[in-house]
């Protein structure tokens, strides 16, 4: 089983006992075999973007016939997988027969290759394995990614606005070790002239802690999020689990587009969130109304934090007056008492519904224009309870 851990490299060893390893997949995975990890990001493109099955014969009319819709279908990082070639080689290059015939080879092999690895079946429809391989790759990539963006270590803020209220005091015998406040005390050692901490320099930090929280994260896979917008929302929200789950909270999904299409109730269990996310595609319209009323059923009836992480790239287009709906879907979720904040993805129209959203729902908004950002703004959001 995977389970997450405030150590990145633990994390990392604790993922060969994630799947199942019968033919060294999961092992070849983690100890950067090219081969295997480019199909691993080759399945999540396609899952992103919402291909389920492969036809090499179909996949490479499409090239020959009009490059530029091939790209719209399956995706430039799926084709590039594929074929082994840049987006802008098979641009330049594709009337060159010597290249087509590399081409169509690449494409036969990579497409065998997987079937006989098991994570697709004769008819090229991705098989359990490929799903699982593809959300394992999403989960090492972002363990990289948090680690490298300084959150690999990172704890809750002491002192947050709204997160557990602090007190520094003086030690005394009988508290623990564990909350002395080091530089604190340094600090006050330093104060008094002292060459060494001395015992009356010794502070304690007593925290009234906020106690559980429950972080439900409802993700847009409308038809605009496909591809890179998706599977960079997808690692964001794995990586929302591994730091709230690692601090014993629960994290819950919410998979919406013209209708909420996935549900993954608050839960502690790592696996089962990454199996989840890991499978989502993109769809149709947006339905923000919905998605708050299914998430009010979500929470607990208990006292507990309760907090809604709406990502989206656009606002509601479902339904007669559906921004009225959705105002009333946030001022019924906000008497329940819970928060509601909102991460646009390149966010163009709706601001204004969204500032109104937040205003309401007591969070915040963010409106994030690089995808390399999505993690760590979904991640400073949790951290902000």
């Amino acid at each position: 089983m995977i389970y997450p851990n405030s150590s990145i490299e633990k994390a990392k060893d604790e993922s060969r006992d994630g799947l199942e390893k019968d033919d060294g997949l999961v092992e070849s995975l983690i100890e950067g075999d090219t081969e295997i990890t480019e199909e691993a990001k080759l399945l999540d493109a396609a899952i992103s973007q919402g291909i389920h099955s492969f036809d090499a014969n179909l996949i490479f009319e499409h090239i020959i016939e009009n490059y530029k819709n091939a790209e719209k279908i399956y995706g430039k990082k799926l084709l590039r997988y594929l074929s082994g070639y840049s987006a802008d080689a098979l641009k330049k290059n594709i009337k060159f027969p010597e290249l087509l015939k590399e081409v169509k080879k690449r494409i036969e092999d990579r497409i065998e290759s997987m079937e006989d690895e098991g994570l697709i079946n004769e008819e090229g429809i991705i098989e359990e394995k490929g799903f699982d391989l593809a959300g394992l790759v999403l989960y090492m990539e972002e363990l990289e990614e948090l680690n490298s963006k300084g959150f690999g270590e990172w704890k809750k803020k002491e002192g947050s606005i709204l997160g557990d209220a602090v007190d520094v005091k003086q030690y005394k015998k009988g508290d623990r070790y564990k909350n002395i406040a080091s530089k604190k005390s340094v600090r006050m050692a330093i104060r008094r002239n002292h060459s060494d901490v001395e015992f009356q320099d010794l502070k304690v930090v007593d925290r009234e802690s906020k106690g559980k929280i429950y972080v439900v994260y409802a993700l847009d896979a409308s038809g605009s999020m496909r591809g890179e917008k998706i599977s960079a929302c997808k690692k964001a929200g794995i990586g929302l689990a591994f730091k709230a789950i690692g601090e014993c909270d629960k994290v819950g999904l919410i998979v919406f587009g013209s209708d909420v299409e996935e549900v993954l109730y608050p839960t502690n269990d790592f696996n089962l969130f990454l199996k989840t996310i890991s499978r989502i595609k993109a769809k149709k319209q947006t339905n923000i109304a919905a998605t708050i009323e299914k998430a009010i059923e979500m929470f607990p009836n208990e006292n507990v934090t309760k907090h809604l992480v709406l990502i989206t790239d656009a606002m509601p287009t479902k339904g007669d007056n559906p921004e009225e709906l959705t105002l009333k879907g946030v001022n019924k979720a906000v008497n329940v008492g819970i928060t509601i904040s909102l991460i646009g993805v390149d966010l163009k129209d709706g601001e204004e519904l969204a500032k109104k959203i937040v205003e309401l729902g007591k969070g915040r908004l963010n409106i994030v224009h690089d995808l390399n950002d999505v993690d760590k703004v979904v991640i400073s959001d949790y951290y902000f309870l």
